[in-house]
């Protein structure tokens, strides 16, 4: 832990395929997220598969806001979940697959617009049968801007933008402001 900033994937999944081992995964979790509380300074990547509630309740517990943040990947909580995440001060990775799910595109219109970042969740999600690979993030422009409302070529500009947040508070940076040897972005 000690020689990370990032953390990832980690979370709870309740869906039928890791139901049973709910109760295993939250004690896992805590472990995860206590420790980073107790190192600080981590970006968690974090997955709530059926688990929103849960999720966000173990984040506020274990997490203080100012020892580390939270990145919610393909979130498919409630309205309110994404509020209550919003002021834990969590971002949210969204991809091509779940901006074309009318509950996904909802969700993410509700977002503040600098609280999202885009990612592929490759390996898992494909395209004609092939792994989607991080240079395919990309593919999830058009539809978020049609969803944000926003023309697609001010896109990059916004995520951009968003990461520097991201990595402005947890990652160290030197006295004249750039990025420590080996924690480029």
């Amino acid at each position: 832990m000690g020689e990370t900033r990032y953390v990832g994937e980690v979370g709870l999944d309740a869906g039928p395929r890791h139901y049973r081992s709910l109760e295993r995964q939250r004690d896992v979790f805590a472990r995860v997220l206590q420790a980073c509380a107790q190192s600080g300074g981590k970006i968690l990547s974090i997955h709530s598969v059926r688990a929103a509630p849960a999720v966000l309740d173990m984040v506020e517990e274990h997490l203080p806001q100012e020892r580390g943040v939270v990145v919610l990947h393909w979130f498919t909580g409630s309205l309110a979940d994404a509020r209550r995440a919003v002021d834990l001060g969590c971002f949210f990775s969204v991809n091509e697959q779940m901006l074309h799910s009318p509950n996904g595109a909802k969700l993410v219109r509700s977002l503040p617009m600098n609280r999202i970042l885009t990612e592929t969740d490759g390996p898992f999600v494909q395209n004609a049968g092939t792994p989607l690979k991080p240079i395919d993030v990309r593919r999830a422009l058009p539809a978020l801007a049609a969803c944000i409302g926003k023309p697609v070529d001010e896109l990059p500009e916004l995520l951009i933008c968003n990461l520097k947040d991201l990595l402005r508070d947890k990652v160290p940076h030197d006295r004249h402001g750039s990025f420590p040897a080996g924690n480029q972005p």
